[in-house]
């Protein structure tokens, strides 16, 4: 019944709606005041749209009173659900119960309850016009599902396709193919998604890669003794393997060190901590924590490892090769594989070993030559993700969508 009275308030807001328009663009991120890659780029992303377009980050909850990325000139910030000061009655009440609109086994679930389902639905239904941007299964879900049809609909990928729970792709199946586009950050998502939407795929599925965000710090000499990694403290980012993998480098080469950037929960740093001392590493690896200058400090270091199980996309290989740095990696899904080139900007380690990642690290760091042949490639590739590069390919994008659905396609296929 609700649905089908859904349909209708549609059908009806659709004979009344205005042609679409992408000068008002709205994204809808997990928390914007957070420290994330998909924050990060997303803001830059925001940045870039701002030049010629309204535009307005949806925060769904806000659980700091700063932010930790600058917000760039000319994007708005609002909040949802802002966890920051006392809450409504109505807003307590409903937040004692699980969201209805996302699935147990989407990730930011238990972050998400029936009083964020009720504010994202009623600010989904206020839109009249522009774009709606969503940055997780949980937005495209509900976005699929909800926005009105007089607003131009795209979701986002950030992760990669096969970290997700059967249950999400099997919504993601049903509900994909309402969005007038989807976009993935890497080819391989993108034919997996094509695969998996083929009988009811969206009006566009495409790929657009991450842009590189401008980044403090010079080009690295590669000369400073220090290979460096960057993510948050989870299992997904495989720094126990990296600590492993260190245990080998350090044998061959103790007076180089490891610096590991980014941050976790307690208890995630207490045991990655608790690993460096059990091989007997401490001196050689450090922890330190969260930096809002990533540049920097790659800037600092004359080989980047990845050591990650999986890769939505992998920004800090980018951020990486801007500075000259020759970056080695695990060639997890799906992200390095499709950035570095092995042997020409960087090496892509096929098997899942540690040891041959160590491997792979000992031989940039007892090649200075092929360290900066890599280094210097890593600038050429880095290069062709510049802002104004994928920023073109958003523009292309969201002109392609509002001219298409100008011909009323979008209220028949509603």
């Amino acid at each position: 019944m609700a649905l089908w009275l859904l349909q209708a308030l549609n059908a009806r807001r659709a004979r009344r709606a205005p042609a679409p328009d992408a000068g008002t663009v709205r994204v809808l991120l997990q928390h914007a005041y957070g420290m994330g890659g998909t924050i990060r780029t997303v803001f830059n992303l925001a940045g870039y749209l701002a030049r010629e377009r309204d535009v307005e980050i949806v925060s769904v909850v806000r659980t700091a009173r700063e932010p930790f990325f600058p917000v760039p000139p000319g994007v708005r910030v609002s909040f949802l659900d802002d966890r920051t000061g006392p809450a409504g009655p109505l807003a307590r009440l409903l937040s004692r119960f699980p969201s209805l609109l996302v699935p147990e086994q989407e990730r930011v679930h238990h972050a998400l309850n029936l009083w964020t389902d009720l504010c994202l639905v009623r600010r989904l239904r206020s839109f009249r016009s522009g774009v709606v941007i969503s940055t997780r299964p949980a937005f495209n879900l509900v976005t699929a599902l909800f926005a009105p049809p007089e607003v131009v609909t795209v979701g986002q990928e950030h992760v990669t396709y096969g970290v997700h729970a059967p249950e999400v792709l099997r919504l993601a199946k049903r509900r994909y193919g309402r969005l007038d586009a989807f976009v993935t950050l890497t080819r391989a998502d993108r034919d997996q998604y094509a695969r998996l939407l083929r009988a009811a795929p969206p009006r566009r599925l495409v790929r657009v890669p991450n842009a590189l965000p401008d980044l403090a710090g010079d080009v690295s000499g590669l000369e400073e003794k220090v290979v460096a990694a960057a993510g948050r403290l989870v299992h997904a980012k495989g720094f126990d393997r990296l600590v492993t993998a260190w245990k080998h480098v350090s044998a061959e080469h103790p007076d180089w060190v490891l610096r590991i950037y980014g941050a976790g929960t307690r208890k995630a740093e207490d045991r990655l901590r608790a690993r460096i001392e059990e091989a007997g590493l401490s001196g050689r690896v450090f922890l330190m924590g969260r930096t809002a200058e990533l540049g920097v400090e790659l800037s600092k270091a004359s080989v980047y490892v990845v050591s990650s199980r999986y890769e939505g996309f992998g920004m800090t290989i980018l951020e990486a090769m801007s500075k000259g740095v020759p970056v080695v990696s695990f060639d997890c899904p799906h992200g390095p594989g499709e950035i570095i080139t092995d042997g020409h900007d960087g090496l892509l380690v096929g098997s899942k070993k540690p040891s041959a990642l160590a491997e792979a690290v000992c031989r940039l760091i007892e090649d200075r030559e092929l360290r900066r042949r890599l280094g210097g490639n890593a600038l050429v590739t880095a290069a062709g993700y510049d802002l104004d590069t994928v920023g073109a390919m958003w523009d292309e994008l969201l002109d392609d969508l509002t001219e298409r659905n100008s011909t009323g396609m979008k209220a028949n296929f509603r």
